[in-house]
């Protein structure tokens, strides 16, 4: 089977930085770049961090691109409350190894698909306003796209605030131009990735890996299991972005659902929910499939056997 092609939109962030490890050791997926965006940290900081992660797995071919500093409308929020200040604290990372490239976000995205012999799978794991501008801009890329996996939202409740889910409240109008591009969809939400859970055992075996990959990633979810214990009071931390990727790799991972899905964009206490219609109540033709449940040991045995054979 040949590799599917794929482009990476992500914030890292203590996740993503797991979600690319997988994506760069999985067989099953060719990773054509990457775009930055705010969400986890700043942009910059978002993009210094993924010239670290590729450096940590000695793989400085693949470009980066910045992107968004912020959102379509007002102000950025910032979850570096989660993440700390560095967006990705905890481990000794490697310094980059290349620069990114001198095209934005955008314009990347852009020439990429354009130039893309088949069509390529838009993974999405921070604010998806990229991909927004993207679609706003040049349409023309949409017969380009295989489809866009985004994790974001939730069926259940948010984390940001009550009713929303980070990547959606923190640019819900970028979310709501995706949800109703036309484009097929998949969202990877709260309900799915609160299953993912680094528990102690998955640590202890990233950390007995022998090599720096392992290790990195083993002090990566130490970091993030503290704030998580501090912030929400969990046990272990979710892993939210690699189930997107995990999710290409191995589609008997996830079970699915097709649903009409939205975005809330003017609610006082309700901005960012995205409202995920599974009984068919609201009389709209689904647009999305959403992620419902994972097979958790076999979601880790992936992750870890991807890390591993990046540090090998």
């Amino acid at each position: 089977m040949n590799p599917m092609p794929v482009l990476l939109d992500c914030d890292p962030g203590h996740d993503d930085a797991i979600a690319l490890l997988l994506a760069l050791g999985s067989a099953r997926i060719d990773l054509i770049g990457i775009t930055t965006t705010f969400g986890n940290c700043s942009v910059e900081k978002a993009t210094y961090n993924t010239q670290r992660i590729l450096a940590l797995a000695e793989r400085p071919d693949i470009p980066i691109a910045t992107g968004a500093a912020g959102p379509l409308a007002g102000e950025a929020h910032i979850g570096d409350y989660i993440h700390g200040a560095t967006g990705i604290d905890g481990p000794d990372l490697p310094e980059p190894l290349a620069p990114p490239i001198s095209l934005g976000a955008v314009e990347f995205l852009r020439t990429s698909l354009l130039a893309a012999r088949a069509p390529v799978t838009v993974v999405a794991t921070g604010p998806i306003t990229n991909i927004a501008r993207l679609l706003r801009s040049h349409p023309e890329v949409g017969p380009k796209i295989a489809e866009v996996v985004f994790m974001g939202g939730s069926t259940d409740r948010g984390n940001a605030t009550p009713a929303a889910e980070f990547n959606a409240y923190a640019d819900p109008e970028a979310l709501d131009i995706v949800l109703t591009s036309g484009l097929p969809i998949r969202m990877v939400g709260l309900n799915l990735t609160h299953q993912a859970l680094a528990t102690p055992g998955v640590v202890a075996r990233m950390r007995a890996m022998d090599h720096p990959v392992g290790r990195a990633c083993a002090d990566l979810m130490g970091f993030f299991g503290d704030t998580y214990s501090d912030v929400f009071d969990f046990a272990a931390p979710p892993v939210h972005d690699p189930c997107t990727i995990a999710a290409l790799v191995d589609p008997a991972l996830i079970t699915w659902q097709k649903s009409f899905l939205a975005v809330e964009t003017e609610g006082r206490w309700t901005r960012g929910a995205t409202v995920v219609d599974l009984h068919g109540r609201l009389d709209e033709p689904p647009n999305a499939q959403v992620a419902l449940t994972l097979d958790v040991e076999a979601y880790w045995d992936l992750v870890l056997d991807a890390i591993d054979r990046v540090g090998s």
